[in-house]
């Protein structure tokens, strides 16, 4: 079986994954909030973890991985986009869930095993809460509900950080209710014109790192516990479960609290063990090698890209382009450059049925921490293999594929060029400028075609024109 490594953010190094129990391999994703488009740097750790997914599946098998991602569908923006906007929270959740669904399946990526909203799981989080409060490490003051930071004295070691220094460090709200600076919100009272529900403290709704503590604990532990879906060595790391990942950002304080109210909730106060056992985080990405924002004209949503034309598989090569552990640069130069790539393997493999099995160099690859770099650089090694001898494009196809590449369901955009007639005049030209040795319209015919994005191959087997970067039909009218 293929060994994977990946960087544990937990332990600060690259190691050899062992899963609890391979015949149930599970693994949480930290999923957006639901209130408008996801932007491109909200798709990089879909990507990165549906690679994951893909790979998990690859090894193990695909029945025998679950995936979670969750939507975050109760939330102050939700509220202030509803307020300013006239709509309900209902319609904009709902509407922004599917916007979320279609842009990222645009991209290649499949859909987790579970989805959940987090109103779906209100219940379990009041559970969650109270068992925190029974047991010391919560506390109820004016309505709200708030964890103990110092309580869990291992607080700060994912994200390798002391409370101290994360007071002197960070702004943190400073409020009559809270004994703690540090202490962060479970519950909150809610006005009657926000989102609420009854619980012990009054109507009110989740803080935000509350939600993943619950629905991972429900649907990676609770409920395969109730279907018998655990084996042996699984039942003796209760309330664990395998892989979690997010981007960056989220590391603090966002996953550094959902490990300790975890741990507390769950008997691991003392030791700091389960809930996961790797933490996968991706870097934050660019574009054009500055930071994405409004103020500089270059923030866009994946949707905005999709809608210029630039195709969803050229979204996902150049993600993969850069590994999930470096920050990513998205730049056009490197669209077009991964477009021409895209047209070239598909086209080579247009007639392909995948019926073997991925390269084990794009296995191993992808299997050494999501080398995902390296493995397209092994793809373009195998491509040379295809020009030569046209032998193994099943297995380049599969290999690809792996990574969400050359997917059926993604090469719509690349279907309907239909260059042979060009072929054929630039054939008969460059025939006649043997005889003559005039070899002036081939120029001119070779120009207008790299003018409009056509790569040119000339060679004693004959011509073989390629879409490529900046391909544009539109230039090649009037050539025929």
């Amino acid at each position: 079986m293929t060994t994977i490594k990946l960087h544990n953010t937990k332990t600060r190094k690259k190691e050899v994954f062992t899963p609890i129990d391979p015949e149930n391999v599970r693994m949480y994703v930290c999923g957006p909030t639901v209130y408008d488009r996801a932007h491109i740097g909200n798709a990089r750790p879909v990507v990165v973890f549906d690679v994951l997914y893909r790979l998990l599946r690859h090894v193990y098998g695909p029945e025998h991985v679950t995936y979670v991602r969750n939507f975050t569908d109760v939330d102050d923006k939700i509220n202030a986009r509803a307020k300013e906007s006239g709509r309900s929270i209902g319609e904009i959740t709902a509407e922004t869930t599917q916007w979320y669904l279609d842009d990222m399946r645009a991209l290649g990526a499949m859909d987790p095993n579970e989805m959940p909203r987090a109103t779906q799981y209100i219940p379990q989080m009041i559970e969650m809460i109270e068992k925190l409060i029974s047991d010391g490490f919560a506390y109820a003051k004016d309505g709200h509900v708030l964890f103990r930071v110092r309580s869990y004295k291992h607080y700060g070691a994912l994200s390798g950080r002391s409370v101290d220094d994360m007071i002197a460090g960070a702004r943190v709200e400073v409020a009559p209710y809270k004994e703690d600076p540090m202490d962060f919100v479970l519950w909150k009272p809610s006005s009657d014109d926000l989102p609420g529900w009854d619980s012990p403290w009054g109507r009110g709704r989740p803080g935000w790192h509350i939600e993943c503590s619950a629905m991972s604990e429900d649907l990676l532990w609770k409920k395969p516990l109730e279907n018998g879906q655990l084996s042996e060595e699984a039942l003796k790391h209760p309330h664990t479960f395998d892989i979690h990942g997010g981007g960056n950002d989220l590391q603090f304080p966002h996953h550094e609290n959902e490990v300790a109210q975890s741990c507390c909730a769950s008997g691991h106060a003392e030791d700091g063990g389960g809930f996961a056992n790797y933490w996968l985080h991706n870097e934050m990405l660019q574009v054009e090698g500055k930071k994405m924002s409004k103020s500089l004209g270059n923030f866009f949503t994946v949707h905005d890209l999709l809608e210029q034309g630039v195709p969803g598989e050229v979204i996902r090569f150049v993600f993969l382009s850069t590994h999930y552990g470096k920050p990513m640069d998205w730049t056009a130069k490197k669209a077009a450059e991964a477009e021409a790539t895209l047209r070239k393997w598909r086209k080579w493999t247009e007639d392909v049925s995948v019926v073997d099995e991925p390269w084990d160099e794009v296995v191993n690859a992808l299997a050494d921490d999501l080398n995902t770099p390296l493995a397209i650089s092994k793809l373009h090694t195998l491509q040379k293999s295809l020009e030569i001898g046209g032998h193994g494009a099943a297995r380049f196809k599969a290999s690809a594929q792996l990574l969400g590449l050359l997917t059926d369901d993604l090469g719509e955009w690349a279907k309907g060029v239909d260059l042979s007639a060009y072929e054929v005049l630039l054939a008969d030209a460059r025939a006649k400028a043997m005889e003559t040795k005039d070899f002036s319209e081939v120029d001119r015919l070779k120009a207008a075609l790299v003018e409009a994005g056509v790569e040119v191959r000339m060679s004693k087997a004959g011509v073989e024109l390629l879409p490529a970067a900046g391909f544009d039909p539109a230039k090649l009218e009037g050539l025929l």
